[in-house]
């Protein structure tokens, strides 16, 4: 089952989705792409998952660099999978 929570950003509404594993997505509000691959049996409710995911927003968004990463569920192609390990590993703070 995939659960949902939004996230009021600085930057706009972010909607957040997480099945038992990690997070599945993050989209903003009304963005073109905004939970286009959610299944259609999601349900807005709080999960532990989600709060750590908001718990490190929350620092992020702070100026605060998190001491921790979100459990993540990342889902695709063998190419889309190999681009997930690589965006891991841009440090905090930097862009590449």
């Amino acid at each position: 089952m995939t659960s949902v929570q939004y996230y009021d950003s600085p930057l706009g509404r972010i909607r957040m989705a997480a099945d038992e594993v990690g997070l599945t997505g993050l989209w903003f509000k009304g963005s073109k792409y905004d939970g286009d691959r959610l299944p259609a049996d999601n349900a807005e409710q709080e999960t532990e998952i989600l709060s750590t995911g908001k718990r490190w927003l929350d620092l992020y968004f702070g100026g605060q660099k998190p001491d921790f990463l979100p459990p993540l569920h990342a889902k695709g192609s063998a190419f889309q999978m190999t681009v997930w390990d690589i965006l891991l590993q841009i440090p905090y703070g930097k862009t590449i």
